[in-house]
């Protein structure tokens, strides 16, 4: 499962600001490893570089030389929305003149082709299949004349989840749905600059001091008249809760709270809610190191890397052949066999979603020795598909829309299954239920969605089918 992008944007007179960012985006390149980019103004005219690959592998110093002024927005992509392709790299850029205006988005448009349609009649022309071209053009169309009014504007007409980024030739613009489903968090870099971030990890990679997180259906606008906030009445919380289970790095906060520590508590929790004797405990690397941790200190049984990871593979436009594609997982993990052997194992893992990758971790495990296999999930069963933002299956592919917990059991091969409660889950977050987006477990969407939705009815705006990941 993955998430939709990471999304930087600084107001920095002082600073190098290309290089700044694509230092933060690095330490963003977590939540999308298919395309990065950087787009910067001087005041006087806005500059983009943008192309498919890792941030390390789309700029050089050339390209970085080449993007000067004193604001920047950057952008890591995943796609959801719209098909992997160049035309959908972002930041993208619309308008002309006075009117051109630098967009970076996290998360999804529920009422996006709604939209398309309505701006299509109206004369706006698309060139991506993204959502987020949606918003930019929505933005332009407004009647207001104020770029914060017709900010404003859309944000009235919008559903779905966005944390963004927008920059026009003299002002840096943060913006958050008034659900906030997606992160953003604001930090400060000596007296007059700023910086806008999806995780507080990216202000520490590049020495700025974490200020606040931007509220739910909040606009930050920063110029060179400082920092002015705006905000939109809202009523209902909805952070996605994977923020705390899997999406976010360990090493960053949200509302307060390490996200490692919550981690750990999860880990904790399913040692209460689902004990077993056992020799060692094993959290799947990277994204379960935290949970294992905590189940083996709650249970008292030691701990144990037990399979390691690759942490070198990152995302390569090279093809395998067949025989390495049927090494499946051998490419990710590689079992450790002499601790392995003859144990009787509790192996900790954040989610299971298809159930296409655990039995093979499983399977692995096996082979390596190891005597029993009792499977501790941190996520509830997932029965339920997300429209905001994550790549998740339709309902017909997740595994627990499909069947019980003994039968999930007994297709990954596990000897036993326990999965993390609900409330054992909001107890190791820490924060009241109702700040949280619960949909994948519960089936409750927290605004409206067209839950009849398929591959073959999300039409793309640019007039094709849409060949993206499916939410």
């Amino acid at each position: 499962m993955r998430e939709a992008c990471g999304v930087f944007g600084t107001y920095a007179p002082d600073e190098d600001i290309a290089r700044l960012t694509f230092f933060a985006l690095f330490a963003l390149q977590h939540r999308g490893q298919e395309s990065a980019g950087i787009a910067t103004t001087d005041g006087k005219r806005l500059q983009v570089y943008a192309k498919m690959g890792l941030v390390s592998q789309v700029f050089d110093e050339e390209s970085l030389g080449r993007l000067t002024g004193h604001i920047a927005i950057g952008h890591n992509r995943y796609s959801t929305r719209g098909s992997s392709r160049d035309c959908n790299v972002q930041p993208i850029v619309v308008g002309a003149g006075a009117g051109t205006l630098a967009i970076a988005h996290n998360g999804n448009i529920t009422n996006a082709e709604a939209l398309y349609k309505e701006l299509s009649a109206k004369g706006y022309t698309f060139k991506t299949s993204t959502d987020t071209e949606v918003i930019a053009n929505l933005i332009l169309s407004s009647p207001e004349k104020d770029w914060l009014d017709r900010i404003k504007y859309a944000m009235r007409r919008l559903q779905g989840a966005y944390s963004m980024v927008l920059m026009t030739k003299d002002t840096l613009y943060g913006v958050r749905d008034p659900f906030g489903v997606r992160p953003l968090c604001l930090g400060a870099i000596g007296n007059n600059s700023w910086v806008m971030a999806s995780e507080s990890c990216a202000l520490n990679h590049i020495g700025a001091r974490f200020n606040r997180e931007v509220e739910p259906g909040e606009i930050v606008a920063i110029s060179e008249n400082g920092l002015d906030s705006y905000r939109i009445e809202t009523d209902k919380k909805a952070l996605c809760i994977f923020e705390y289970i899997y999406f976010s790095r360990p090493d960053s906060f949200i509302n307060g709270r390490l996200l490692y520590s919550a981690r750990q508590d999860m880990g904790a929790g399913l040692a209460e809610e689902h004990p077993v004797d056992a020799d060692l405990v094993i959290g799947v690397p990277d994204s379960a190191t935290a949970a294992g941790v905590g189940y083996a200190i709650k249970s008292g049984i030691p701990p144990s890397e037990g399979l390691i990871k690759n942490r070198y593979m990152g995302r390569t436009f090279i093809e395998p052949d067949q025989r390495i594609r049927d090494l499946g997982v051998k490419l990710k993990f590689n079992p450790l066999k002499p601790i392995l052997e003859g144990k009787r194992l509790v192996l900790v893992d954040d989610s299971i979603v298809r159930g296409t990758t655990t039995p093979q971790v499983i399977r692995l495990l096996r082979k390596a020795g190891a005597k029993e296999i009792h499977m501790r999930v941190c996520a509830p069963p997932i029965c339920y598909p997300c429209f905001f933002g994550v790549d998740m299956a339709t309902r017909w592919e997740l595994i627990a829309a499909q069947k019980t917990v003994p039968e999930i059991r007994d297709f990954i091969d596990a000897d036993s299954l326990g999965y993390l409660s609900i409330d054992g889950l909001i107890k190791a977050v820490g924060l009241p239920r109702e700040m949280f987006c619960l949909a994948c477990f519960t089936g409750e969407y927290p605004m409206p969605v067209q839950l009849e939705m398929d591959k073959l009815a999300l039409e793309t705006m640019a007039g094709s089918k849409l060949s993206g990941k499916r939410k």
